[in-house]
């Protein structure tokens, strides 16, 4: 091991005597890039074969009681792998990384390297309902964190090279390179500069290119336009994103929801609990095992029979209440089961589920309004634009849902469709719901980061580090005397008073005591608690960097003083803090 430690001693020193940083960082987006392609490979090929193996001998025409089986063993093989193999959580990839970002100055565990990739493969492949695009990102963008680390680079490097792995992934697992670059520019919040957009090119290029090899032209979505849109359409287009904003409410409400309901419940009874609530989901509507992209693509080429396949309702899809109430149930229930299936235990993403509601809702909206005779409009359109539809409003993301759903289908010409369905959805969540489904949880803990760097740097701070503790503590009943024996040794000029249980009970200052410091006839007449005064603001431990810049703004203090429920702990010094601030600052910043 120290061996193996030396010589990657010797390749950073060799990297930064000879490689300058702009060379270094195409190389290394290069080789992430290549690095997502084969992530996106392995975790493709992995759940297909997986998948594969446990249901090619089902029979369409029959519902199969496996579908209700297969979904608790993935989850509880996933669960069994993160406890007692990886020894520790695979959290959620997307919100992992925008809290490693946040929160841990781009450190990503070692883990995620790879843990991603094995226990997404048991729990898609076994039929768990999310997607693989989460897994991708987490993996590429450990692979990042850790170039970053291997080579000691500072932080603004390494969150470019962690957004070059999340680009890389997203290009490699959907082929759509621009769509990728937009989403770590809309999602991971880079800032879009002409610095980081070469790399996020280089490794976006490098990942389609490793991905086609390795698995040709796999293009998710199959289609061919049924023409393009006409205007009468638009109003159409426009309540549609109204109506998918609103699902996108639906979404994000009740994926919290289930989260909060699954948190009361040990780790083995999650697995039993949710395993048994997706079995029952995926038996009833098997459109819901695994990711969905089969019928998506069946529900925009019209081939609605294979939705049917291996359902109880097979034989009824012909009655047209029938059909309309199981692509319903498909499009409420799907992100039930993915919330189940995540908060049980499983691995996996959002990505899909979303696209999968959308491309259900959007047939059903074309459907019912040609069923009711109100306009006729080509239901695989509008089946696609929906997917764009749902994606902007549950990842509060328009241009990524614009730019993946044109990518992916070819349908350039639904441009413009693309464009209002996504921004009625957008500005329709937008009212409801602040933040998307990756960022709420952040968001409400004070944790994300934005495109403003004053409020990013602010978010890297901590309190803790920034509290100075070497000022003398006196007590309220110490004589004027004692004090002045005190000041005499003491390096500030600002003295906290405290009871014998460290409670806090305010400051004396020089200022206080000038006057009768001298005067020696009063040293055993006056005491401490003659002079203290409390301050008209202090900090609580609990309080993020913003509210203590507030504080120091408001009140024009130099120092103002931090507790611990009413407990004494130190001052946080403006000079100091600032002196932070602006040294975070120039590493934030482009150099």
């Amino acid at each position: 091991m120290k061996h193996l430690y030396n010589q990657l001693e010797k390749i950073v020193e060799w990297r930064n005597k000879h490689i300058k940083q702009r060379p270094f960082l195409i190389i290394m987006s290069i080789l992430i890039g290549i690095t997502s392609g084969l992530i996106a490979a392995t975790i493709k090929k992995s759940v297909h074969y997986t998948e594969y193996f446990l249901t090619n001998f089902f029979s369409p025409y029959t519902p199969n009681y496996l579908y209700f089986l297969y979904p608790m063993l993935g989850i509880g093989i996933t669960a069994l792998i993160a406890r007692y193999i990886i020894r520790q959580k695979v959290n959620e990839g997307i919100p992992n990384t925008l809290y490693s970002i946040s929160k841990l100055r781009g450190n990503i565990k070692p883990h995620n390297m790879f843990s991603s990739i094995i226990t997404s493969a048991f729990t898609v492949g076994f039929g768990g309902s999310v997607g693989l695009e989460g897994p991708t990102v987490a993996t590429a963008a450990g692979w990042g964190s850790n170039f970053g680390r291997l080579f000691k680079v500072d932080y603004k490097t390494k969150l470019l090279l962690i957004s070059t792995g999340v680009a890389g992934s997203m290009a490699a697992i959907f082929q759509a390179p621009i769509a990728a670059i937009i989403f770590a520019v809309e999602v991971i919040m880079i800032d879009l500069t002409t610095a980081s957009l070469v790399p996020l090119l280089f490794a976006s290029i490098s990942a389609v290119l490793t991905s086609k090899y390795l698995m040709g032209e796999t293009i998710l979505i199959h289609y061919d336009l049924a023409g393009e849109y006409v205007f009468s359409d638009v109003p159409m287009f426009m309540l549609l994103g109204v109506i998918l904003g609103l699902g996108s409410v639906y979404y994000s409400r009740s994926y919290f929801a289930i989260a909060k309901f699954f948190d009361r419940f040990s780790w083995t009874n999650k697995i039993i609990v949710g395993g048994l609530l997706l079995g029952v989901f995926v038996f009833l509507l098997p459109p819901l095992y695994g990711e969905g992209y089969e019928t998506v693509n069946n529900l925009i080429n019209g081939n609605v029979s294979n939705v049917f396949n291996n359902s109880f309702f097979y034989s009824m899809q012909d009655q047209w209440w029938v059909f309309i109430g199981f692509l319903v149930a498909l499009f409420f229930i799907k992100i039930v089961a993915a919330a189940i299936t995540l908060h049980a235990g499983g691995v996996g993403g959002i990505f899909a589920p979303t696209l999968f509601m959308g491309a259900v809702g959007g047939y059903i909206f074309a459907n019912l309004a040609n069923r009711l005779g109100f306009v006729n409009v080509s239901e695989g359109n509008f089946t696609l634009v929906g997917m764009a539809g749902m994606l902007a409003g549950v990842l509060h993301a328009p241009l990524t849902a614009i730019f993946l759903i044109a990518e992916l289908s070819k349908g350039y010409s639904l441009f413009v469709p693309l464009m209002i369905t996504s921004l009625m959805s957008f500005v329709t969540v937008r009212l409801f719901v602040s933040n998307s489904v990756y960022t709420l949880q952040l968001a409400r803990r004070g944790e994300l980061m934005t495109h403003n760097k004053d409020h990013n740097v602010l978010k890297m701070m901590n309190l803790q580090s920034e509290i100075e503790s070497d000022f003398s503590v006196i007590h309220p009943d110490m004589s004027l005397g004692e004090l002045v024996e005190v000041v005499m040794d003491a390096k500030r000029n600002v003295f906290p008073v405290t009871d014998e249980d460290n409670r806090y009970k305010g400051s004396v200052t020089l200022d206080n005591i000038r006057r009768d410091m001298f005067n020696k006839d009063k040293y055993d007449t006056l005491f401490v608690h003659d002079f203290m005064v409390y301050p008209r603001v202090s900090i609580d431990m609990s309080d993020n960097m913003e509210n203590v810049v507030e504080r120091f703004e408001k009140t024009g203090a130099w120092n103002i003083v931090v507790l611990d429920d009413d407990k004494y702990v130190g001052f946080v010094s403006k000079s100091k803090m600032f002196s932070a601030y602006r040294n975070l600052l120039k590493e934030f910043s482009d150099h």
